[in-house]
């Protein structure tokens, strides 16, 4: 994953620490340990993601200088996403950072495993809101049932109840979250997301419902959970769909009963956020209990949301591709050119599986390399995009007698995957989840779409065919 990175810590030791960690899987990652340097850094270029200690002069514990930077960042015309880093006392103060801004707090020392899925996490939210806010692209549209969902925000958005949003990868889920949030009672409180998918389910308590000092091995501190942190506020749970059973009954325990109780306390805190939360699974798959929870379901399922995709709305398509072509000529600072006509039937008849998250993509690719007086078809790269899923479909149907073998024979089908797939050439472009989702298509359409006869056909459960089925959008 390429994305810019920046520590700000006074400690060059921690900064070093996180420096080393975060390269490795982001590539640039730059830290400074004096913040009179940021204007200068700035200058040369806003960061994706910053982590930022909140405070620097040694003796200050208040956190006035890393807020005052906070301001500084969220200042900027694409503001990073901001992840606070706090010491074991802290955690009042990440809470107001929170509410000043910052997208996430992690203590310190972190956990390696944590701080990654911090900063994955904030890199998704800054995607998904890139634009911002309830009149964001990704909420753009005047279709049919881009104005029916508006409608259904409005009228959802002022009361207390919890809500289910549904959707495809790429519809903007995160984003109809974040405008229920701030049509909301509790829009001056914190809306704070949660990756349910990205928790491992050895600290999801601890991540969740916070944990006290000595209760667990490095529990050095006391530490607040995210339904503490987000009180008073909204509590967004991402991709509820991948959470485990176990995981799962959790939850609901502490939903029914309003209460958590942090690892290793002695009694319950009462809690008081809204609920909103998000799956890309079908809802049909969350009526099955190998899945997900029919009790927990009700809880989190009080209104429904199903955001459309983009298939659903092609008219909404030349809008959409409009601002991103504007937004990017911006950005890159190139002319501004109309669509060819024959590119704008191409990019509506186009089924978009990614939705708007993949019509933006193809229209940065054009800004970048179209050359023409007009954007052409051949500068959205869709073509090439339609070439690779048409060998993947061909290459699984080749595979298909290999992925039929029983589970018993694993590494034989693996053996034998491994002679066939030279047969057909896929391209330098095919990826491993292009091949998934094409042998996965193809093994339903052999049964009918029988679930049980598909997961066993692949060797997989049906919870895990589910999963992937969502994560396809198939």
């Amino acid at each position: 994953m390429s994305a810019y990175i920046l520590i700000l810590d006074d400690d060059a030791d921690v900064a070093t620490a996180a420096q080393l960690l975060l390269r490795r899987r982001y590539g640039q990652v730059a830290s400074l340990c004096d913040p009179a340097g940021l204007p200068a850094l700035l200058a040369r270029g806003v960061p994706d993601v910053v982590l930022l200690d909140l405070n620097f002069t040694p003796g200050r514990i208040n956190g006035a200088e890393g807020l005052a930077l906070l301001d500084v960042l969220r200042a900027q015309a694409r503001p990073p996403a901001v992840i606070a880093m706090t010491a074991y006392a802290d955690v009042p103060l990440a809470v107001e950072a929170l509410k000043r801004g910052a997208g996430d707090f992690i203590t310190k020392p972190w956990d390696n495993a944590r701080l990654i899925a911090a900063v994955d996490q904030a890199l998704a939210r800054r995607e998904a809101a890139r634009g911002g806010g309830a009149g964001s692209p990704e909420l753009m549209g005047e279709s049919q049932a881009m104005r029916e969902l508006k409608a259904l925000i409005a009228s959802v958005a002022p009361t207390e109840a919890n809500v289910m949003v549904l959707g495809e990868n790429g519809v903007g889920k995160e984003l109809v979250a974040r405008a229920i949030h701030a049509a909301s009672r509790r829009a001056t409180g914190t809306l704070l997301a949660v990756d349910m998918g990205a928790l491992p389910e050895s600290t999801f308590e601890s991540e969740l419902f916070g944990h006290r000092k000595g209760s667990f091995t490095d529990a050095r501190s006391d530490r607040a959970g995210r339904f503490q942190a987000a009180r008073g506020g909204s509590l967004f749970l991402d991709e509820i769909g991948n959470m485990p059973l176990a995981a799962q009954a959790k939850l609901l325990t502490a939903l029914e009963r309003r209460e958590v109780t942090p690892i290793g306390a002695d009694k319950p805190e009462a809690i008081d956020v809204r609920i909103i939360s998000a799956t890309n699974l079908e809802e049909a798959c969350l009526f099955d209990p190998s899945v997900f929870r029919a009790d927990l379901l009700f809880r989190l399922n009080t209104i429904v949301l199903r955001v459309p995709p983009l298939r659903e709305r092609r008219e909404d398509v030349p809008l959409l591709a409009r601002h991103y072509l504007q937004m990017y000529e911006a950005q890159y600072q190139r002319p501004s050119r109309q669509v060819a006509t024959s590119a704008m039937d191409a990019l509506l008849r186009h089924d978009w599986p990614g939705n708007v998250r993949a019509l933006r993509h193809a229209c940065e690719r054009a800004v970048i390399l179209g050359q023409g007086a007009e954007y052409a078809l051949a500068d959205f790269g869709l073509a090439a995009n339609a070439s690779i899923a048409a060998a993947a479909a061909a290459n699984a149907a080749t595979m298909m007698p290999t992925l039929a073998m029983s589970a018993s024979a694993t590494t034989a089908a693996s053996a034998a995957s491994t002679a066939v797939m030279p047969a057909t050439p896929l391209g330098g472009d095919a990826t491993l989840d292009a091949i998934e989702r094409a042998a996965i298509a193809s093994t339903l359409a052999q049964f009918n779409g029988n679930i049980s006869h598909a997961a066993k056909t692949l060797g997989i459960s049906r919870a895990a065919l589910y999963r992937k089925l969502g994560k396809h959008g198939i």
